[in-house]
């Protein structure tokens, strides 16, 4: 029986339709920054994607949240880490515009439930490309409380993003786990059924399953979250 559990939450513990989600969420942003910085929407939209390509890149130099900034800073022409602070206030209050697209399911409330009880290590392993608030505010859109996980990875705790296999052994290594002890529970065939190549076991959610590549799924084990929930009953949980 695995006693360490690893999360991810777009599209796993928090169920949405990603195109939407993302829409919403860049119009929101905008909305509440393009005027207060003077930056063209649009520039400011491809200002964030070049940040999160940086992060998407980062080879362990330094965390995150210093190549998104670094990247914003470039793409914008100014200092916009003055801003850090207001950015954290819209995803505590105006990214709500954004939760329409996401939806809670009571299987991964049951889940968290069954394995706090089995003394297990719950670990949100989300790709760290956000901050703490706008991680945390999609945890508790999920209808689950964020101080019920032992670790969450934001951009200032990680030097690396899925499918980045050291995103992997940075969590092992920080958690002190082997991968062998753990299983990686996610929707992502690329970005998150890549941890069995360090030796995680996994688990493919299915209710919004992203297959860029449309690979074969056969090997994995696989399901909803409700049928996730169910093998771990039926594993002895």
């Amino acid at each position: 029986m695995h006693k360490n559990f690893l999360f991810d939450l777009d599209g796993t513990l928090l169920p949405m339709d990603l195109k939407q989600f993302i829409e919403l969420y860049l119009k929101a942003f905008c909305q509440k920054f393009a005027h207060k910085v003077q930056i063209d929407p649009k520039m400011l939209v491809k200002g964030i994607w070049e940040g999160a390509a940086a992060m998407g890149k980062n080879d362990g130099e330094c965390l995150n949240r210093e190549l998104f900034w670094r990247a914003l800073n470039l793409h914008c022409k100014k200092d916009m880490r003055i801003y850090e602070k207001d950015f954290d206030e819209f995803y505590r209050n105006e990214f709500v515009a954004a939760k329409i697209a996401t939806r809670t399911n009571p299987y991964a409330e049951k889940t968290v439930k069954l394995l706090k009880s089995a003394d297990c290590r719950l670990i949100v392993a989300t790709n760290p490309i956000f901050s703490k608030a706008a991680t945390y505010t999609r945890i508790r859109w999920a209808g689950l409380d964020p101080n019920d996980f032992d670790l969450i990875t934001v951009y200032d705790n990680c030097s690396a993003c899925k499918p980045n296999l050291n995103y992997y052994h940075d969590i092992c290594s920080f958690c002190g786990f082997s991968p062998e002890s753990a299983i990686m529970v996610g929707n992502d065939v690329d970005e998150d059924m890549c941890a069995e190549k360090l030796g995680f076991d996994t688990f493919l959610v299915t209710d919004c399953l992203i297959n860029r590549h449309d690979k074969s799924i056969n090997k994995y084990k696989r399901g909803s979250f409700e049928d996730f929930y169910n093998w771990l009953i039926d594993s002895g949980y």
